[in-house]
């Protein structure tokens, strides 16, 4: 399965998280640490989105990170208050193409997907048939995240609460393809929420940041594995974790 990590703080350069850290998302991308029986190696492009000026600007290409020698200058020359970054290791059967790399950008909002879904494409035709006919002809690449991303995308424009709308998709994808992997990223640049659903992710809290990662990009302090089944929620500095199945029909 891919790799993926996001920043919540002060502004920062993604170039030390993305590919100076010890055990930096380029470093996950050849020797990840914990893929769960999901391949071992991240060579089917990678992605990077950062927030300027309130909206996010997204890098990406369909070759493997470690190829990219432009990358880490472009990440070395910016410094965001939020951004996400992925590695991907593609699905058998669907598209090594730059438009399936994550992240994907819709507005402000900004996804990414580490995992699978089981089935597929069977398993999501009875939710991605109540998606409006145009959003599934404007699909990036014909795969699991792309729908997955178009129908939380929808419910976003809709006006509702991301934590909601993210556990909702999830718990939703769930029943109808058992058994998939639903590790997702979602952030407007203010709000960060993360998922943990049969896949590895650790959060830390430090200095007024979040970080949100696959597996800890060093061995620093304060790295704390997400439980199973539950998303971290993170604002101003700080974050909470909570379980995906709480009943959240007082949310807007």
């Amino acid at each position: 399965m891919c790799r993926h990590l996001a920043y919540l703080g002060p502004p920062a350069s993604p170039a030390g998280q993305v590919f100076g850290a010890p055990h930096s998302l380029l470093h996950q991308s050849y020797a990840p640490a914990d893929m769960r029986g999901g391949g071992t190696v991240n060579a089917d492009g990678f992605g990077i989105a950062w927030y300027a000026g309130g909206s996010p600007v997204r890098y990406r290409r369909v070759s493997p990170i470690w190829t990219d020698h432009d990358a880490p200058v472009l990440a070395g020359s910016v410094r965001a208050t939020a951004f996400v970054a992925a590695v991907r290791n593609g699905t058998p059967g669907m598209p090594a193409t730059e438009a399936a790399v994550a992240p994907f950008v819709a507005g402000r909002w900004v996804f990414s997907h580490n995992g699978m879904v089981t089935g597929w494409p069977g398993s999501l035709a009875a939710l991605a048939g109540k998606l409006p006919v145009t959003d599934l002809l404007t699909l990036e690449a014909p795969t699991d995240s792309a729908v997955l991303w178009a129908l939380l995308s929808e419910r976003l424009r809709a006006g509702e609460d991301p934590l909601r709308a993210t556990a909702e998709l999830v718990t939703k994808t769930e029943a109808a393809a058992p058994g998939s992997r639903l590790n997702f990223l979602l952030t407007d640049g203010e709000t960060l929420v993360a998922t943990a659903w049969t896949h590895a992710l650790s959060v830390r809290e430090s200095g007024g940041a979040v970080v949100v990662a696959s597996e800890p990009t060093d061995t620093a302090p304060g790295w704390v594995p997400v439980p199973d089944r539950h998303a971290v929620v993170a604002r101003n500095g700080s974050a909470e974790v909570v379980p995906l199945d709480a009943d959240r029909s007082s949310l807007s």
